[in-house]
């Protein structure tokens, strides 16, 4: 079976960043490929893929989900992420234009507030980011916002502030997230793995006592294992570990995965979260807030 080591060889000999179904390079991929390999030390490799998110960053500060496609741009978000990261653990500036080209433009840009309605739980009237422009603030995008700008020191900032409140306003009554909505016509929806771990990552290290949080944390805790997609997984692990360290099993349950012959090649969307998932805690915390690594 191939090592940790020889996973990590293959994402940084990546040429391309996709996902399965894709066969040309996207934002997203890229920027997890270039966070995995920071958290794992792996910095000069790490270089490559940010370098390419600033080759697509367009004008106005935003990037693209894909060398083809500049709409939506939510991607934004994970390129400030990967370059304030990269730059941290250098102790250096290389990325700083293109980073405060995209906070401009990620701070000018928002989703779209709506009335209060009896028939949606959550509060319409928060104001995070959406998927694409001029749609509802739903909870993944502003997570990856609030990661994003908190580490490219910008946590304080009143659209960060607010988007904390919507991330934790999107919490089930019982823990978990669904993908943005909570209670439709006095139905709770169902808690999904993938979801709830992103918001547990952003809501890490904001002083909140919401009992949602424990019970989303808990949630994680007791659903998680090693026959789910990628992923859900990996975000399931990064959730748990962003609050409460590293569930015992997880390396195990990702190594698995990651060596797992009849899921047939991992895309490097898959690869890079899964690596990102098994990097050391103290790592993944310190590119969550910005810190040198």
């Amino acid at each position: 079976m191939p090592s940790l080591a020889e996973h990590l060889d293959r994402l940084a000999a990546a040429t391309h960043w996709t996902y399965r179904a894709s066969a040309q390079s996207c934002s997203e991929p890229a920027a997890w490929a270039a966070l995995a390999l920071v958290a794992h030390g792996r910095v000069d490799d790490g270089a490559r893929p940010a370098k390419w998110l600033a080759e697509l960053q367009q004008r106005d500060g935003s990037v693209g989900i894909s060398e083809s496609e500049s709409e939506p741009r939510w991607s934004t978000s994970l390129a400030i992420w990967a370059w304030a990261a990269l730059d941290a653990a250098r102790r250096e500036r290389r990325f700083v234009g293109n980073i405060e080209r995209a906070v401009v433009w990620s701070l000018a840009h928002h989703g779209e507030a709506a009335p209060r309605s009896p028939q949606i739980g959550h509060n319409t009237e928060l104001v995070g980011w959406s998927w694409a422009a001029e749609t509802h603030s739903w909870l993944e995008p502003t997570a990856f916002f609030v990661l994003g700008l908190r580490t490219a020191s910008h946590g304080d900032h009143p659209r960060v502030r607010e988007g904390i409140r919507l991330i934790v306003d999107r919490l089930l009554p019982d823990g978990g997230a669904n993908y943005g909505n909570t209670i439709v016509l006095g139905q709770p929806l169902l808690p999904h793995m993938q979801p709830t771990g992103i918001a547990l990552m952003a809501l890490a290290g904001e002083q909140l006592d919401d009992p949602r949080i424990e019970k989303s944390l808990d949630y994680l805790h007791r659903s998680v294992n090693s026959k789910m997609a990628p992923a859900s997984l990996s975000f399931a692990c990064l959730g748990v570990s962003a609050h409460r360290g590293r569930i015992a099993a997880a390396n195990e349950w990702l190594l698995t995965v990651l060596d797992d012959a009849t899921r047939g090649p991992l895309a490097e969307y898959e690869l890079a979260l899964l690596l990102l998932a098994a990097a050391p805690v103290e790592r993944l915390h310190q590119i969550t807030a910005g810190a040198a690594v």
